[in-house]
């Protein structure tokens, strides 16, 4: 899998990424029907190509360019974008409910502000 969006996205779900992703990967978009009930955007691996242009445009770090890059306090999200599938109503529950396990394993990070949770799991 290419590249993982993580926790600093929850509580914000900008969409600065959406807009530079040249093949519209990452989910879900504001016009998707899952938009309201999701705690954060994923990145859908079939549909990635692996360009990196999400990275610099997230305002809060919160994408990682590889499983291996990505802090091990968030590596349980790399499972939620692997199964996130926009428009199917099981994968989107799936997801969200391996995101809602890692908000209350990690309580005292998700309590830091997004633009500062990337720089908080580095430390951790």
């Amino acid at each position: 899998m290419p590249f993982v969006i993580t926790d600093p996205c929850i509580g914000t779900k900008d969409h600065a990424c959406v807009d530079v992703c040249p093949v519209d990967c990452i989910h879900p978009r504001k016009d998707e029907a899952e938009f309201e009930q999701a705690s954060m955007l994923y990145i859908h691996p079939d549909e990635c190509i692996d360009c990196g242009a999400c990275v610099p445009a997230c305002p809060v770090a919160a994408i990682y360019d590889s499983v291996d890059s990505t802090p091990s306090t968030q590596q349980g999200l790399v499972e939620a974008n692997a199964v996130y599938r926009a428009g199917d109503s099981g994968a989107v529950a799936k997801a969200e409910a391996i995101v809602k396990a890692h908000m209350a394993a990690h309580a005292d990070l998700m309590a830091v502000p997004p633009a500062e949770r990337a720089a908080a799991h580095a430390k951790g």
